[in-house]
């Protein structure tokens, strides 16, 4: 693979996508798999996946809650689990999460994460919206 980095990983790229020449599905490899494993995990109920019911964050059970440093931090703790028990690829490092846009109904999840086999750091920002969509 690239960069001699196969031992990371590689899966269908999200969301799913075929290559129409030869008929084969997309790869993501490496870090960009990581984070598209991030998007999922964060993305996904809890009770979603057949097969793993206890796979996800529920975040959007948190939707109508009033926002303040508890539910900041358990927002937090709630991504930091998820990572903990389902993304083994990586130890998160610090999750911050951005109130910055709150009033527009969004708030930015900021993970930032060690991939263990490289010892390499980066981050991601998922963003998580509060209301579902207004205009028709």
């Amino acid at each position: 693979m690239e960069n001699g980095k196969d031992f990371l990983g590689s899966g269908w790229s999200f969301p799913p996508a075929f290559d129409k020449e030869d008929g084969k599905v997309q790869l993501t490899h490496n870090r960009e798999d990581i984070e598209r494993s991030l998007e999922i995990l964060v993305g996904t109920r809890k009770g979603e996946r057949v097969m793993r019911p206890e796979y996800g964050c529920n975040l959007d059970d948190m939707v109508f809650e009033s926002f303040n440093l508890s539910m900041k931090t358990y927002l937090a703790d709630l991504v930091e689990t998820a990572i903990l028990y389902y993304e083994p690829r990586i130890e998160p490092l610090n999750i911050n999460i951005d109130e910055t846009f709150i009033y527009e109904g969004r708030l930015m999840i900021e993970i930032e994460y060690l991939i263990r086999a490289t010892n390499s750091r980066f981050n991601k920002v998922f963003p998580f919206y509060l209301e579902e969509g207004t205009e028709i």
